[in-house]
């Protein structure tokens, strides 16, 4: 049995090995397999590094992240500063459309709207944005464009599912209503349940994905 003792041990032995972020930085709680992340990081890039290291130790169930970007000793960048340089990774980035992306900067916070032709488009946005020095957080409040509906698209992300060696495909389960999959079942790890939520999203037409994936250790 995986004790939460055990779980804390590894997720720092993780965080220590994991070079993009300082570990002696951030502290880590574990009570009933919830992870609490708390202390201070550099950049928001390390905040999002530190919660995957977490993610990736067997036994944890869900992240509290409590962690707070602290800005090396550099003068202050502005928020209209930081807005400039977001939309200039944004046009430079070839996954992403032209238009469509709004930005909005508050004391170094991005807020990211608008609609995207696919879900990847997204998650290229938040990464891009993620990269820029003076960036705190960010919330993506981007949409997945409606699409026409590929046909069979259940059958289609099943057998995404059985393709993958990520993916225990009679685990999880797929329903799906209009734009909208519905995954369910056990898995064994925070990874096999993100591949499956990436394999859902990957199906033409999809709009919103409601992961109700359960870890089972």
């Amino acid at each position: 049995m995986i004790t939460d003792n055990n779980i804390q041990r590894d997720v720092m032995e993780e965080l220590e090995y994991e070079p993009g972020v300082d570990h002696t930085r951030i502290g880590v709680a574990v009570r009933d397999g919830v992870v609490t992340l708390a202390g201070t990081v550099e950049n928001y890039v390390q905040k999002l590094t530190a919660e995957k290291a977490a993610r990736r130790v067997s036994g944890v169930r869900a992240i509290v992240e409590e962690l707070k970007v602290q800005l090396p000793f550099a003068p202050a960048m502005g928020d209209g500063e930081i807005a400039r340089r977001i939309v200039n990774a944004l046009s430079w980035d070839s996954a992403l459309p032209r238009k469509g992306v709004e930005v909005k900067v508050e004391n170094g916070w991005v807020t990211l709207s608008g609609e995207v032709d696919w879900h990847y488009q997204s998650d290229a946005a938040k990464s891009a944005v993620a990269r820029i020095h003076g960036v705190r957080g960010v919330t993506n409040l981007l949409a997945v464009r409606k699409q026409p509906m590929a046909g069979h698209i259940r059958q289609r992300i099943v057998q995404a599912f059985e393709r993958s060696a990520d993916v225990d495909a009679a685990a999880v389960h797929v329903m799906t209503e209009g734009g909208t999959v519905r995954l369910s079942g056990k898995v064994k790890a925070w990874h096999e349940r993100e591949m499956a939520e990436r394999a859902a999203w990957a199906a033409p037409g999809v709009t919103n994905v409601e992961d109700n994936i359960v870890l089972s250790f």
